[in-house]
């Protein structure tokens, strides 16, 4: 559950038009297709892309986020770095082990956290506990402010979250808040920017208002169910389907959530993040000779990566730098 494909999120995107249109601050109802992308390797999964976007990389300080699955598979993910980044893996079904340079070793269940701060720099690998196993999950990624990008790396585990209950008409949803703030309830998980990263259940029938944080921007990605989100108004927002994103902007103090069967939905958030991304296979950075600089010190064993004793030397590559230099994604407006 996490990148394994060569490519550059800044050099080699296909642009989402309706995304293109409009990424100003302010009130938006802007639909983000999710897209296939195929890891290729032995184990040929495939996973479908939210963010980030050729007209928005980031929502809040959210800037990557991936659906794995529903699939039976066995994942073998072997030790790979990165850096500048916070990964959130949060599973849905199935289980997962963990282990890291920093001597983690953890099994992650639906219904916990996992949240590594890479920092200057760490190396984890992912595996499956039960071989051709149902597994499923949300991977995320969380850019790490300029005060602590270059700082220690960290790992921790959340085996319980805060829940809160969201009143509705006739039936209530039931909230976990993964990381930051929802509601005036607060996630353990350590941030380091005003985030939001919640977990929405919708009994079927249900239509509930969701607080939101008219300061920040909002998106509200698909996980299962129908849901129509709704605005202050009475006016339909859109109705996310198959892992895609529904960008609400900014200025917005609150939406409905409303369902006729039943739906999840993951709800990111959060202060727009201020500083342009250059992003590349496991970095995430600021400049082309940044990334370079991160793939050269994996690809010589810089010890900034550490080693998981676990892995017994095995490593997947760093794939190749692009023929062009690596430039921030920027924010457009088209009008």
């Amino acid at each position: 559950m996490t990148r394994l494909d060569a490519g550059s999120d800044v050099t080699d995107e296909v642009a989402d038009d309706a995304a293109s249109r409009d990424c100003r601050p302010g009130p938006r109802a802007i639909l983000l297709e999710a897209r296939d992308v195929p890891l290729g390797g032995l184990r040929a999964m495939t996973v479908r892309r939210a963010l980030p976007q050729r007209a928005l990389p980031t929502i809040g300080a959210w800037c990557f986020v991936d659906r794995f699955g529903p699939q039976v598979t066995t994942m073998t993910v072997d030790s790979h770095p990165h850096t500048g980044l916070q990964t959130v893996t949060w599973p849905l079904t199935g289980e997962a082990r963990h282990r890291d340079s920093l001597g983690s070793h953890v099994v992650l269940q639906p219904g916990a956290l996992n949240l590594m701060t890479a920092g200057h720099g760490i190396a984890h690998t992912e595996h499956s506990v039960t071989p051709d196993s149902l597994l499923d999950a949300i991977q995320l990624w969380v850019a790490l402010p300029e005060q602590t990008r270059h700082g220690d790396a960290a790992f921790e585990t959340h085996p319980a979250l805060p829940q809160l209950t969201l009143p509705g008409d006739g039936s209530d949803a039931h909230v976990t808040v993964v990381l930051g703030e929802l509601a005036g309830v607060r996630s353990p998980a350590t941030v380091h920017t005003p985030i939001v990263g919640a977990q929405v259940e919708l009994p079927p029938g249900a239509a509930v208002p969701l607080p939101l944080d008219s300061a920040w921007e909002h998106g509200i990605l698909h996980i299962d169910g129908d849901v129509e989100v709704i605005d202050h108004d009475g006016t339909p927002l859109g109705s996310p389907r198959d892992s895609a994103i529904l960008y609400l902007g900014t200025d917005r103090s609150a939406v409905t959530l409303r369902t006729v069967d039943g739906a999840r939905v993951f709800v990111l958030g959060g202060e727009p993040f201020p500083d342009d991304l250059v992003m590349w296979w496991n970095f995430v950075g600021r400049s082309h000779d940044e990334i370079a600089e991160a793939r050269a010190g994996w690809e010589s064993h810089d010890e900034r990566f550490g080693i998981v004793p676990e892995a017994h030397g095995v490593r997947i590559p760093a794939p190749p730098l692009p023929a062009v230099r690596l430039t921030p994604r920027r924010r457009r407006a088209l009008d």
